[in-house]
């Protein structure tokens, strides 16, 4: 399966926008052979974009049906960040859509960033759900949740193959596009698509790097600073043969592990 991955600026406060220029991005990948497109963290609207419009973008699922028309239309799977209403609530989310325009996965960002998430979102999601999409089992997080072990290592225990994650990672936080995606690859044998955005907005300078890693940790393909479209085809067998050769999930030892669900420091 093919990864094309979109590292962009987006358009603010502009969702119809927002869905001409995914079908200009979906045409593009597909021609180049992508069989799923990835985008960044609320894509749809923007990410620094305030409490209240934040709240005046929000779109319900049924509200995502012209990304389905686009993912149909081109026959490609769509993975991008929105702002989803839930009831008087507005969750940080993202959504597979699959190539036929179905809904696979609405997975809502479980680990809000700082006040600037927590003025916009609230952490309503609990849910590690995972989908299946030629022959690969496919896992969803965003932005922040990357940045813990157990978000990625729980998709990973569950059977995940791909790990996609849109994101929206600013100054000065380098070292988690360049050391925590390849490791949490390596770590869970995952290939592992980390979207981001590019150039900046209200005052956020946003590092771009995004990346494809593969099961061994191997950067397939990254990105600097500017808008891009990265591509990488992630190989069953390759995978296989990673997980075979150094079985670090069966090495596990959980009895041992107990403790890290406190809610404290360990001393």
């Amino acid at each position: 399966m093919k990864i094309a991955l979109v590292q962009t600026p987006g358009l603010l406060n502009n969702i119809p926008g927002a869905f001409v220029h995914m079908a200009t991005q979906a045409a593009e990948a597909k021609s180049n052979g992508a069989d799923i497109l990835l985008l960044p963290e609320m894509y749809l609207s923007g990410y620094n974009i305030g409490p209240q419009a934040a709240r005046a973008q929000s779109i319900t699922v049924e509200g995502l049906a012209p990304a389905q028309e686009i993912a149909k239309t081109h026959n490609i799977a769509l993975v991008f960040g929105y702002p989803e209403r839930v009831g008087d609530n507005v969750a940080n989310s993202a959504v597979l859509i699959g190539p036929d325009g179905s809904i696979l996965l609405n997975y809502r960002k479980s680990h809000l960033f700082g006040d600037l998430d927590r003025a916009m979102f609230k952490a309503i999601g609990t849910e590690f759900p995972i989908a299946e999409l030629h022959g690969y089992k496919i896992g969803l997080l965003v932005c922040y949740d990357i940045e813990f072990p157990e978000p990625a290592r729980r998709l990973a225990l569950a059977g995940a193959d791909i790990l996609l994650i849109p994101t929206a990672q600013m100054e000065p936080y380098e070292q988690v596009a360049k050391h925590v995606i390849p490791a949490r690859a390596y770590e869970n044998q995952l290939y592992v698509a980390y979207a981001n955005h590019s150039g900046n907005d209200d005052g956020l300078s946003y590092i771009g790097l995004s990346s494809i890693c593969g099961p061994d940790g191997a950067i397939l393909a990254a990105a600097g600073k500017t808008e891009t479209m990265l591509y990488a085809t992630c190989n069953k067998p390759h995978q296989a043969a990673v997980r075979a050769a150094d079985p670090l999930l069966a090495d596990r030892r959980p009895s041992l592990y107990g403790p890290l669900g406190a809610t404290s420091r360990l001393d």
